[in-house]
């Protein structure tokens, strides 16, 4: 790449800015759709890890079958019963995708070396990192109370458990119980997604402009 190219290239980036808006709503309906298609398996994992004493649950397929029959009489509310705790997921997915796939960009945009055409594979892992450090201020409260949720026996709604949580168990701080392994799990992720996404997505064929990769690509990236 000569000079002029360079030079090109850095206009080009100074004169297009990060568009955050596509970000959050593709965050937010990939999360909502993400939810919808795994939370069962989630409450059932979540059910298994907090066995105590005697099992309740012999294996994923008894946790799933006896969850699936601890539902109210009829398929619907049989399904409703595995959605038990999604509320709040539904609800916070998009803040907390937003604020990943946005921070990821922000940092990724900020660590940028002037004239690179890629961002080295330590900046990236630096900005995915970061990006998972930002993230947490949601998936912590958001965990919490999905999980409190998923293992109450009776039908709790997520305004009645937040306000027991600020007014009986420690105000905010009871809201982020957990955090310290919360972040190490979701730090670690992104600092490690979010570069090995971007190198695979980089080896895969392009569109005929070479403007970005085609979908097949980013699907398997």
């Amino acid at each position: 790449m000569d000079v002029d190219e360079l030079e090109l290239l850095q206009e080009e980036r100074e004169e297009q800015p990060i568009r955050y808006l596509p970000k959050v709503l593709n965050g937010g309906i990939s999360g909502i759709v993400g939810v919808s298609c795994v939370f069962p398996m989630d409450l059932v994992k979540t059910r298994l890890q907090n066995q105590k004493g005697t099992a309740a649950y012999n294996g994923i397929i008894d946790c799933f079958r006896k969850s699936w029959h601890a539902g109210a009489p009829g398929k619907f509310n049989q399904i409703k019963g595995m959605y038990q705790g999604a509320s709040v997921n539904v609800f916070l997915i998009t803040p907390e995708k937003a604020i990943k796939l946005v921070a990821n960009d922000f940092f990724r945009h900020a660590l940028m070396k002037d004239h690179a055409e890629r961002l080295s594979t330590p900046r990236g892992m630096l900005a995915g990192a970061a990006a998972g450090f930002c993230q947490v201020t949601i998936t912590t409260p958001m965990e919490l109370l999905k999980i409190r949720m998923q293992q109450s026996k009776e039908k709790i709604k997520a305004t009645r458990l937040i306000w027991d949580l600020l007014t009986k168990d420690g105000g905010i701080t009871a809201l982020y119980k957990g955090l310290a392994p919360t972040m190490a799990r979701d730090v670690t992720f992104s600092a490690l997604y979010f570069p090995l996404f971007a190198y695979l997505d980089g080896l895969g064929p392009r569109k005929k402009d070479d403007s970005e990769a085609i979908k097949v690509n980013v699907f398997f990236s």
